[in-house]
């Protein structure tokens, strides 16, 4: 058990569809729209389930409602799925007019936030929310909730383990590092390289997009049980 609570914040790199009115002309077509509206697009339920637990853990948000498909803000900037093939070749002066506009902004917005913190001397606990899709590649996802970290920060571990065990207690089916690797290219592996394992760990919650189509009432359950594990995880 840490002296006291860590200080926690959420984000959600993948909270809306919008597109920039200066791009709008590269998402005109049927296939474009197709993406856009699904979950190439977005994070279903991502940002309505980061709202709700921010109210439950009185924990502050930053968030993007920028499409995905214009820039990924959980991609480093080499990747090649920073870019979807929607914008066409860009020439240096668009990409990088992109990624200050939108990439750089928010990405440092939420880093200096977690920086404030930790010179300061607090623990950081991040959640970072996400939503996946149930069916990838013709295979069935069955879990309900993924909790990603990193194995070898032994912070991210064991907040990880207390969290799903929680959550398995409330009925959910949560697992470790499913139903994407914690290690993989994303913000918070981003963030492990500024912050260390004693001050700051980032943890992606998945959650199994069928979410979004849940009534209030069941969508509440799923996030009173995720702020519960988080809280208990914290005060362990």
């Amino acid at each position: 058990m840490q002296a006291t609570p860590p200080h926690i914040i959420l984000t959600c790199e993948h909270g809306g569809n919008t597109v920039p009115a200066e791009l709008a002309d590269c998402f005109q077509r049927g296939e474009a729209q197709q993406h856009l509206h699904s979950h190439r697009g977005y994070d279903p339920g991502a940002l309505l389930a980061a709202q709700r637990l921010a109210d439950l853990l009185a924990a502050p948000l930053e968030y993007s409602t920028t499409s995905r498909l214009v820039v990924e803000l959980n991609r480093s900037l080499d990747s090649p799925q920073l870019f979807s093939k929607f914008l066409g070749p860009l020439d240096s002066v668009t990409r990088s007019r992109i990624c200050d506009r939108y990439y750089h902004s928010y990405r440092n917005r939420v880093q200096e936030r977690i920086a404030q913190q930790v010179n300061a001397g607090q623990t950081v606990l991040h959640l970072s929310i996400h939503s996946f899709t149930p069916r990838f590649r013709g295979s069935r996802r069955t879990l309900d909730i993924g909790v990603l970290f990193d194995p070898a920060r032994s912070w991210e571990v064991t907040v990880s383990e207390q969290i799903v065990a929680h959550l398995k207690t409330a009925e959910l089916d949560a697992r470790y590092n499913e139903p994407y690797l914690g290690t993989d290219d994303g913000f918070t592996t981003f963030l492990r390289t500024r912050f260390p394992n004693s001050h700051y760990a980032g943890l992606e919650i998945e959650l199994n997009n069928r979410f979004a189509k849940f009534s209030e009432q069941s969508q509440m359950r799923w996030c009173e049980a995720i702020a519960q594990a988080v809280t208990r995880a914290c005060l362990q």
